[in-house]
């Protein structure tokens, strides 16, 4: 999919995959840090998601933690015999969220319909938004459509929601499909 490299997306069905050249590693106390080995760095989001990560659980059944002469952690399992320095637990890490912030404080005046829908797919939803030829209610629909939901637009008038459904698809060509206006109910009998 060179498209998608082009676009700065990579191919993969995991935002948990990590780039080329990084790993992932714990402290002893359970917290996931990031190595761009082509850098030399560490940080404690992850390159992609920008999230923390945390261990969830203990270690499993015959592994024990250890650390090497320099400092370095390492597990022993003793059922097969064997050291690594990746630790077991990481298929099973949460996501830390130390302060997560109440509708409230992330959501004001200012906040535009993108940034509420953001990380969401409304795939296969019917989403029916009134005023939607301007203002709030256009920016509204135009939002919902590009998340992947069919999106009915309710206008008083026709002319005005041909031009916001022009205007929609002329912003985001790949959703043309997901995009109907509807009159109200007296305008029926014209069509």
């Amino acid at each position: 999919m060179a498209a998608l490299r082009y676009a700065g997306l990579d191919d993969t069905d995991s935002e948990d995959e990590l780039p080329p050249g990084w790993e992932q590693r714990t402290t002893k106390d359970g917290w996931v840090y990031y190595a761009n080995h082509a850098e030399e760095k560490t940080q404690w989001e992850h390159p992609k998601t920008g999230k923390r990560k945390r261990i969830a659980g203990d270690l499993p059944y015959g592994w024990e933690q250890e650390t090497d002469e320099n400092g370095q952690v390492f597990f022993v399992d003793h059922i097969n015999k064997r050291t690594t320095y990746l630790d077991p637990r990481l298929a099973f890490t949460v996501d830390d969220n130390p302060t997560k912030p109440t509708s409230r404080q992330r959501y004001d005046g200012s906040t535009t319909a993108m940034e509420i829908l953001q990380g969401r797919d409304f795939t296969g939803k019917v989403v029916v938004v009134t005023g939607a030829n301007s203002g709030i209610g256009f920016e509204t629909a135009k939002s919902f459509a590009l998340h992947g939901a069919h999106v009915i637009l309710a206008c008083r008038n026709m002319t005005r929601a041909s031009e916001a459904v022009s205007q929609i698809l002329g912003e985001w060509f790949s959703i043309s499909k997901s995009i109907q206006y509807m009159l109200p109910k007296k305008a029926w009998g014209n069509i």
